[in-house]
């Protein structure tokens, strides 16, 4: 193993592999404010509500839901299912490959390729993938990797060969694995055990390493970590499941809210329901918040409220489950539909 181990891991609850509309955009220390947001559904043409992540493709948008992938293009939505060629309807993560355009979507059943209009399945019977359930999947170079729930594993593309990796092999606590990402050379997997246990995702831009976790966030930037708490940041909520950067700003999806943080200044912004009950710090009602009304942007000073700017429409619901960058609007997966926020420079608050 170790002679095909190009890059080396070092694996811990985090896996690092070596390898190849709003506020005032000039406003360095606050993240950007969206007040500018619209939502699709089932009855606008998305496959389904429950949205478990979103991969920008230049003008398109993919959605991975519990009933098919959504592709939106050109104002419409487009869906694919297993009749199609997918896996599985249930899609849970997407990975995009930059130099040949293929789409990589990783199902409760399988992996799948979406490469120049044909679709080809991966699944334990008919490949080396380690287990059906691929929670994420990852584009390095010429290698495709997955995080499943019984090991990660590499898919030399060229080859057609697979790499396992699990606690038999490398220093795993467990095998099951949350999500896997490329950058800057590296591989990095977050997987159950170590940090807080449970590590739901990395994202590693400009030499900063972010990490979530069902337990709050942090963020090493090579000599120093920084945890962040609900209880003494602008973070909308300890549980995460997932977070991304763009530069110095991260985003955190959590299931009370889309939380951003400028790691160099400790200035946040968190999009809630205006909900007395989902005030900062107070306990979560039963049951998810739906809907587009009735939400507000709260910026903070770390723990300190500063401003709350009120939003004439919200995200399509407050779990969020992934997020991607398109230029400079954001698209945001919820567990009711995909939320599209639009950036219109100097437009808070109007």
């Amino acid at each position: 193993m170790k002679n095909v181990l190009r890059p080396a891991l070092a694996l811990a609850a985090l896996i690092c592999v070596s390898a190849p509309s709003g506020r005032a955009a000039g406003d360095d220390v606050t993240p950007r404010v969206y007040t500018h947001w619209e939502s699709f559904h089932k009855e606008d043409g998305l496959p389904g509500d429950k949205v478990f992540c979103v991969a920008v493709d230049g003008d398109r948008v993919w959605a991975g839901t519990d009933n098919g992938l959504g592709l939106y293009e050109d104002g419409k939505w487009r869906s694919y299912g297993v009749k199609d060629g997918l896996s599985y309807p249930v899609v849970l993560s997407l990975a995009l490959d930059p130099a040949s355009g293929d789409l990589w979507a990783g199902t409760m059943k399988g992996l799948s390729r979406y490469s120049a209009g044909r679709w080809e399945a991966f699944t334990q019977l008919n490949s080396g993938l380690p287990n059906d359930v691929v929670f994420g999947v990852a584009v390095e170079n010429q290698n495709v990797w997955v995080a499943t729930t019984a090991g990660t594993g590499r898919f030399r593309v060229r080859d057609k060969k697979w790499d396992v990796w699990t606690p038999a092999n490398s220093p795993q606590h467990e095998p099951w694995g949350y999500f896997v990402t490329y950058a800057d050379g590296r591989v990095y997997a977050a997987l159950w055990g170590g940090i807080h246990v449970i590590t739901t995702s990395v994202s590693y831009v400009d030499k900063i390493l972010w990490v979530s976790t069902y337990f709050g966030m942090s963020r090493y930037d090579g000599r120093n970590w920084r945890g962040y708490l609900d209880s003494d940041s602008g973070l909308a909520s300890n549980f995460i499941n997932m977070v991304k950067a763009k530069g110095p700003v991260a985003y955190a999806c959590t299931d009370k809210g889309l939380s951003s943080v400028n790691g160099l200044s400790n200035r946040w912004v968190t999009y809630a329901p205006s909900d007395p009950a989902w005030k900062h710090g107070n306990a979560a009602p039963k049951g998810p918040v739906e809907g587009t009304m009735g939400w507000e942007a709260r910026i903070y000073d770390d723990a300190k409220l500063l401003e709350t700017v009120k939003l004439e429409h919200g995200l399509a619901n407050n779990h969020i489950n992934g997020v991607d960058f398109q230029g400079e609007d954001i698209w945001v997966a919820t567990s009711k539909g995909v939320s599209h926020g639009i950036w219109k420079e100097g437009k808070a608050g109007e």
